[in-house]
């Protein structure tokens, strides 16, 4: 699992180079009383299907996009006062409701999430560096194939849909 989480990372470094200077936050309101926290959520960049809680606040020195003709992703970092079990809650729940698929979790230091989608991933790293009383951290790294969307894999090859 670590050897994927590293590739995915790593992956991500390498392809991204520039970021956009427009804002990554949009609002959208989300049920009421979701996993403890309030009803108003931001969406993560424009992708449309990853909510991210209002009390959490977008860092952009610490974020990163990368738009091409064919893929779509970056890194996104948010950081707030949230505890991080129910930021963790929040997400998997969210998540699921936009139709992602969690395919895998791991806990160490961090808290690691890993969901998948058809011709996306994304992997969420929570951290809660100063335990109750500290910044609660999200960072997000997602990336959208958007040949894989159209019935192409990244090389050119056909995709049985």
């Amino acid at each position: 699992m670590m050897k994927f989480l590293v590739a995915v990372v790593f992956s991500l470094m390498m392809l991204t180079g520039c970021a956009t200077n427009r804002p990554f936050v949009s609002q959208q309101a989300v049920g009421p009383g979701e996993a403890g926290l309030p009803p108003v959520s931001n969406l993560a960049d424009d992708m449309g299907d990853i909510e991210i809680p209002a009390e959490l606040e977008w860092d952009r020195d610490a974020s990163m996009s990368i738009k091409t003709e064919s893929f779509n992703g970056g890194i996104l970092k948010y950081a707030g006062r949230v505890d991080i079990l129910s930021l963790k809650d929040f997400l998997i729940s969210s998540m699921q409701n936009n139709k992602w698929k969690l395919v895998g979790e791991a806990t160490s230091e961090n808290m690691v999430l890993a969901f998948t989608k058809p011709s996306k991933t994304c992997l969420m790293v929570l951290s809660d560096p100063y335990g109750k009383v500290g910044k609660t951290t999200v960072t997000l790294y997602v990336t959208v194939d958007k040949t894989a969307a159209t019935a192409l894999n990244p090389f050119g090859e056909a995709v049985n849909k």
